[in-house]
């Protein structure tokens, strides 16, 4: 299917789901409802990711029929040569939520004077998160940018994910009691997290980690909105976006970004 037609069919589906989906139903509903529309559209059948779907028993035996492979028309077409804005644009800001807040962290950092790339790794922390799997999120986003950034940021975004578990006083970072709400007052970090911590406050770029921790948890304004326009500069000096697209230069994270294009590949 080439994107002209992916774009025909899903205006299609869209004004079918105006005639056919019910304003009564529930958001969950209209969801399910929009992709059973969508689905019976395409002339291949798509397997979603399934890492997280842990109640269901997959289905016996191999696959029959032809899958979808490659682009997906419910999702933002990428550019041949993606950026890392491009993947902003067309991925990650698929979670408002998730982008809004790394947009608002980066934009405290950067309100405080603090450098680009402090700021840059506020734009990153949470990438992970947003597009590819929560735990140890930090580690997953740090292989994910590495190749394409400085040290600095790489181990911000890798140990922020232990350090904002414990409470530092030189920054006035407390132990959030949002964590003692959702994870309970007898949780203990886990020993590799305590491991992490001590190590970190040993390196030079101790600091720019703190500075994202401190910027993380206090960006979760509902009534803010920032724009990602915003950060295109920093995201295109600070981040070393390869000529030939994030995904298709051989480094030792491109099989991610690609998975980031194409999340519902068969294989």
């Amino acid at each position: 299917m080439t994107r002209h037609e992916a774009v025909r069919q899903a205006v299609s589906v869209a004004h079918q789901a105006r005639r056919e989906i019910s304003p009564t139903s529930t958001p969950q509903e209209k969801a399910d409802q929009l992709e059973t529309l969508m689905l019976e559209g395409h002339t291949v059948q798509v397997m979603p990711p399934w890492l997280a779907d842990v109640t269901r028993e997959p289905p016996p035996g191999l696959p029959t029929g032809r899958f979808l492979m490659g682009d997906d028309p419910r999702l933002p077409a990428m550019p041949d040569r993606p950026a890392l804005y491009d993947f902003y644009t067309c991925r990650v800001a698929l979670n408002q939520t998730g982008i809004q807040h790394m947009l608002q962290s980066a934009a405290l950092a950067q309100d405080k004077g603090l450098s680009d790339n402090v700021v840059l790794a506020c734009i990153l922390h949470d990438i992970s998160v947003t597009n590819l799997v929560r735990t140890d999120h930090g580690y997953w986003a740090a292989q994910l940018i590495e190749p394409y950034v400085d040290a600095e940021v790489t181990e911000a975004v890798r140990y922020r994910q232990a350090l904002r578990y414990f409470a530092e006083p030189d920054y006035d970072y407390d132990y959030p009691a949002f964590y003692r709400e959702v994870f309970g007052e007898d949780y203990k970090p886990a020993e590799y997290l305590e491991a992490a911590r001590d190590f970190a406050r040993t390196q030079p770029w101790y600091d720019t980690a703190m500075q994202v921790v401190v910027n993380d948890f206090y960006a979760f304004d509902a009534n803010v909105r920032i724009e990602l326009n915003r950060f295109e500069g920093v995201m295109k000096t600070a981040f070393r976006n390869p000529i030939e697209g994030l995904g298709f230069d051989a480094s030792a994270s491109a099989h991610m970004w690609r998975t980031l294009i194409w999340p519902n590949n068969f294989l």
